[in-house]
């Protein structure tokens, strides 16, 4: 049963964490309607399972924890095949830009990588991102843009540290393809490396 100091403290924290809520879920939904509908039904279980949370510090984790978790399972409610399945699968090779750019023949007096993505459109990362398959991309946000650490991200998502770091290199190399491919159809990457890329 809750109490006025319980509904202060929730209204405090969900004021607090509004944005993040929804950046977060932006990301993972990709559509602005989707992604309000999964922080209200996020906000609906925190405050209804708020009694449940020992340890009031660890609100901005559980929240997070309860939003992957809604969103994860409406994703498995449309799909035949676990997320977490999905998400452990990558039968690609791994791929690299910084094996990319830095050819021997290439004299940049700058990071070759910033030099590529600094000319790539803003829509462009987005789109690369929100083309990972659900399991990377929630890693991504809550690692890369969040600045949650493995051990916290691990946390939030109730997967061990390994699975973590696993999610996310094997995401960082999806991206770095993408981008690749985003940046060579914009003519943005010399033409050595096209062929190179071209003899592959």
């Amino acid at each position: 049963m809750t109490d006025d100091r319980d509904r202060a403290f929730f209204r405090a924290e969900i004021e607090r964490l509004t944005q993040r809520l929804y950046g977060t879920a932006l990301r993972l939904t990709r559509n602005a309607s989707d992604a309000e509908d999964l922080v209200a039904e996020t906000v609906a279980k925190a405050w209804a399972g708020l009694g449940q949370l020992e340890d009031r510090r660890a609100f901005e984790k559980w929240i997070l924890r309860i939003l992957a978790n809604a969103f994860l399972s409406d994703r498995r409610r449309v799909r035949e095949e676990p997320i977490s399945g999905l998400a452990d699968e990558c039968c690609e090779e791994p791929f690299s830009l910084f094996e990319r750019l830095h050819q021997p023949f290439l004299l940049w007096w700058s990071n070759p990588e910033q030099e590529l993505l600094n000319k790539l459109l803003r829509e462009d990362i987005e789109q690369a991102l929100a083309n990972l398959p659900d399991g990377f991309r929630i890693v991504v946000v809550l690692v890369e843009m969040h600045g949650y650490s493995y051990a916290e991200a691990a946390e939030i998502l109730d997967v061990p540290v390994g699975t973590v770091r696993s999610r996310l290199n094997r995401a960082r190399s999806l991206l770095q393809r993408s981008l690749w491919a985003q940046a060579r159809a914009a003519g943005l990457v010399g033409t050595a490396l096209q062929g190179e890329d071209a003899r592959e």
